[in-house]
């Protein structure tokens, strides 16, 4: 008895039946096309979200990791992402800014720190400073940061050709810089940068190193760099050190990669009584580590996610319902068929196989169309947008599985339907 149902199931999905459920498909080309539209956007935009979602990911842990995961930066304000300096709550505009002395004091107490580096830039002031070489090609807005040995172990930067800075650049304030392969590509594109001269703000500066090639990070290229000693560029932009912005950050990385927790807790300490604050008083500076950056930024990409599910979900629900009224509709239009097929022998199990066949058939058309309209979605933003977009190969099995799930879910009752239909009343209908 068990072996002939199983036998009635497999005819009724087997390969006859999935003829039939596409030739019906066929038969009403434009019905169908219409009624599979919402499982296509819906799967599509999944897809598509997916790819987004884990592209920008790996984007994002690749470029922590460039930078090294174990770096612990200090700043006046705490991390945002963008938004204008309006948006920056009025306590942390009160905060004093971070000095060269909390960096030293940072250097001679916090034992674990393998590197402490105090850095400037312009952004903070919102200057754009014309970089060019001596017969006029100019750079195009490169950052230009103020920095000390310690920069390159600190931000996991090497250097590629030449060297890097050393105290005595420092102390004597030489006019040197390192710069990234992007000013080499503007500036010295047929020629060996070390020993050239770059003219900063019309300052001249000799190239005394080339850093490694990082390429794109957060949108941006990493290459595009002009590093200059500190207290070279102290004195190059006073306006900088005297502002009221974020005008000093302290980048510092552990000796064990594993003590990075204990590593904070010992520079806050140093940081928190340098400043004078009791026990009961929260920190006036902000704490960026790569970890905590790294889930603020999946916490953000997993809240889109959620709102792209929801469209996605809205999406299917319709088309779902789309499947439902056309398989009810096909219920209706083939009841005389329903009722031959029983009067020949067909089981009920045969004839509802028959329609939840033909609404997966359906619908997993749909999801392959969704598929691949995704995946050609995320593919031209890729290429036009340069957007970082992966799809996991997980995902396509995932638009399938929905696909399905909405063909079984929505073509149950037309399916039931069906195979409650009375074969005498059906013959008789007309």
């Amino acid at each position: 008895m068990r072996a002939r149902r199983h036998s009635a199931l497999f005819s009724a999905l087997g390969p006859e039946t999935l003829r039939f459920a596409f030739r019906s498909i066929v038969a009403q080309k434009l019905r169908s096309f219409l009624t599979l539209l919402g499982i296509l956007a819906g799967v599509a935009t999944v897809i598509a979200m997916v790819s987004f979602v884990a592209g920008f990911n790996e984007a994002i842990t690749g470029a922590f990791a460039s930078s090294g995961t174990s770096l612990v930066q200090f700043q006046k304000f705490e991390p945002r992402f963008g938004g204008p300096p309006e948006l920056i709550p009025e306590e942390q505009k009160r905060r004093r800014n971070l000095t060269l002395e909390d960096a030293a004091a940072l250097k001679r107490q916090a034992t674990l720190a393998a590197a402490v580096s105090p850095e400037r830039d312009l952004l903070s002031v919102s200057a754009t400073v014309p970089v060019k070489n001596r017969q006029g090609a100019e750079a195009n807005g490169p950052g230009i940061l103020g920095v000390t040995p310690d920069f390159s172990l600190a931000n996991n930067r090497s250097v590629d050709d030449g060297r890097f800075f050393s105290a005595n650049d420092l102390t004597f304030e030489t006019r040197t810089c390192v710069i990234g392969a992007d000013l080499v590509q503007s500036l010295f594109p047929a020629r060996d940068p070390v020993g050239q001269e770059v003219l900063v703000q019309g300052v001249a500066f000799r190239v005394i190193g080339v850093l490694e090639k990082r390429g794109s990070q957060f949108g941006g290229s990493a290459d595009s760099l002009l590093l200059i000693p500190l207290t070279v560029f102290d004195a190059l932009f006073p306006q900088v050190k005297d502002g009221n912005g974020d005008t000093l950050h302290i980048a510092t990385v552990p000796r064990d990669p594993l003590r990075v927790r204990e590593l904070t807790d010992q520079e806050v300490a140093v940081l928190r009584q340098r400043r004078g604050l009791k026990a009961n008083q929260d920190n006036d500076f902000a704490i960026f580590t790569s970890d905590e950056s790294l889930a603020a930024f999946r916490q953000i990409t997993a809240s889109i996610a959620a709102a792209m599910i929801f469209i996605a979900a809205i999406a299917l629900l319709v088309g779902g319902v789309g499947i439902m009224n056309i398989m009810l509709v096909n219920v209706t239009e083939r009841t005389r068929e329903i009722g031959v097929r029983k009067a020949l022998g067909a089981t009920r199990k045969d004839i509802a196989g028959q329609f939840l066949v033909e609404a997966v058939a359906l619908t997993g058309l749909g999801g392959a169309l969704g598929i691949a309209t995704g995946l050609g979605v995320a593919m031209a933003v890729r290429l036009i947008f340069h957007f970082p977009a992966a799809a996991p190969l997980w995902s396509v099995g995932l638009g399938f599985g929905i696909s399905t799930a909405v063909g079984l879910g929505f073509g149950l009752w037309p399916a039931m339907k069906a195979a409650r239909q009375d074969p005498i009343e059906a013959l008789r209908y007309e």
